[in-house]
């Protein structure tokens, strides 16, 4: 059916109809083009956008789950490194990209609360972009300097000599309203005790300061602490999360040491820029749920420091929606700001 035939018709009814079918045959190759589209995505690279360093375990398990999200989808996926401001410039150019599916980030939860630290407008995550799946879990562990604190081998050992001697249990982290922060400042408000944070800038110098006895504690991710700790260098009294990690499994729980509900957990998922098409979103979900099933995968992650922990969007968004609110509470009420 043509248009022109649509349009010569003589009578009204014969042009009723044949504009009826016209159109009825032009929204079927319509959504058969639609479909089709759909269909071949990917039909190009893929951009994930890692909003760190490289070389970093973020970086690493990015690069893990890229590689073989590209293989699935049968198209490269690339990792572009766009590090500063916790996380934000990376992130905020995702979600100011077009939702098409070839732009994707990885989101952490550093970063996710970085409105709460500098307040900073026109930062809403939960309106400019939409969950794809949650990725791993960073455990952070909580590491003193033997040394600088002999008689302290437990969690109760540090809070009771916290109270017993203030000023000799200062704690230090990679940077003002960093995730060692903000859970060492929840753990105070929990154990009743003070101690006094001594930032620095990155997680380097201020493990490099624990090792030397200068500060005597922090939070750090297992990953950075683990080869200290077999070393005899740094003393392990606690894991953050709710649960034991499994390749450090001998590292008790806060929640297990009188703190229960206590959950302190780095954490990494994917998502795309808002309005991207559902069954885009749908396919890569589908995909990362396959991948981070795969022991093989599990395995490497586990080699970075992390652990594959699939979520669902929805679960993926409720997370999110949760930690916003719980640790967004933490940061107001110390009135902790970003550096």
């Amino acid at each position: 059916m043509r248009a022109d035939a649509c349009r010569r018709s003589r009578t009204p009814i014969r042009r009723f109809a044949a504009c009826a079918a016209f159109l009825g045959a032009a929204a079927s190759l319509g959504g058969t083009a639609a479909a089709q589209g759909n269909a071949v995505y990917p039909s190009r690279p893929v951009r994930l956008v890692v909003p760190y360093p490289a070389g970093g375990p973020t970086d690493t398990a990015s690069r893990i789950i890229g590689q073989k999200l590209g293989e699935a989808l049968g198209q490269p996926v690339v990792i572009d490194n766009r590090p500063g401001a916790s996380g934000t410039i990376g992130t905020e150019s995702v979600a100011h990209s077009a939702p098409d599916g070839y732009t994707l980030v990885v989101m952490t939860n550093p970063t996710l609360l970085a409105p709460h630290l500098t307040r900073r407008k026109g930062m809403d995550w939960f309106k400019d972009l939409t969950p794809v799946a949650g990725a791993y879990d960073l455990p952070i562990v909580m590491v003193i300097n033997p040394k600088a604190l002999p008689d302290v081998t437990t969690l109760q050992q540090y809070v009771a000599y916290a109270k017993a001697h203030p000023g000799a249990t200062d704690y230090t982290s990679a940077s003002n309203g960093s995730f060692g922060h903000i859970s060492t400042e929840l753990l105070k408000s929990l154990g009743h005790f003070d101690a006094q944070h001594v930032p620095y800038k990155g997680s380097a110098p201020a493990m490099s300061d624990v090792l030397a006895g200068q500060v005597p504690m922090m939070f750090s991710d297992m990953v950075a602490a683990l080869p200290h700790i077999k070393a005899g260098k740094l003393r392990p009294l606690a894991v953050g999360s709710a649960r034991r990690v499994s390749f450090a499994p001998e590292v008790k729980t806060i929640a297990e040491q009188g703190f229960p509900g206590f959950d302190a957990a780095s954490w990494a998922g994917i998502m795309a820029p808002a309005g991207t098409p559902r069954d885009i979103v749908g396919r890569l979900t589908a995909e990362l749920a396959r991948i981070l099933a795969d022991p093989v995968v599990q395995e490497k992650l586990q080699g970075a420091g992390t652990i594959a922990a699939y979520l669902p969007p929805d679960a993926f968004a409720k997370r999110m929606r949760d930690d916003d609110r719980k640790w967004g509470k933490v940061i107001a009420d110390n009135g902790i700001r970003a550096d």
